[in-house]
């Protein structure tokens, strides 16, 4: 086997075990969150639960789809309402379902007895996410 036939190899090894990383973190936050059944309880759907996930499945393996291979709708101008409309839908839940998950902190840590370090533990969190929104912005997108 060649350099550039093992190149490809170690490259097509490392896109697909990149890819099963991101997308099991991905599911894993939707675990966590709890997404898919805080929606069939808000709008009284259980026994339709199944067409969420199927929805959520579909929409990923769609815009991969897209993404990988820069496909492209033309749809006219108006189609950009309706997507927008349907992110500001999706980007609600996630943020309504991140607002239900700070509420486990408080409670995580009067239980492991931490109640003197969660303003530093809080901190913590928002200083690396600040500091890795910057790295992304002025090193990594030079």
């Amino acid at each position: 086997m060649n350099t550039t036939a093992f190149g490809m190899l170690v490259q097509i090894l490392l896109g697909i075990a990149g890819g099963i990383a991101v997308g099991g973190g991905v599911i894993a936050l939707f675990i966590v969150l709890d997404m898919i059944p805080r929606l069939a309880q808000l709008t009284r759907s259980y026994h339709q639960v199944h067409w969420y996930e199927g929805a959520m499945v579909a929409g990923s393996l769609v815009g991969t789809v897209f993404d990988f291979w820069n496909w492209k709708l033309s749809l006219g101008p108006w189609s950009g309402l309706v997507v927008g409309l349907f992110h500001g839908v999706f980007i609600g839940l996630l943020a309504a379902a991140l607002t239900e998950v700070l509420n486990v902190l408080p409670i995580l840590a009067k239980r492991l007895k931490m109640i003197r370090f969660l303003f530093g533990l809080l901190m913590a969190m928002v200083t690396g996410k600040v500091a890795g929104s910057l790295f992304d912005w002025f090193v990594y997108r030079k």
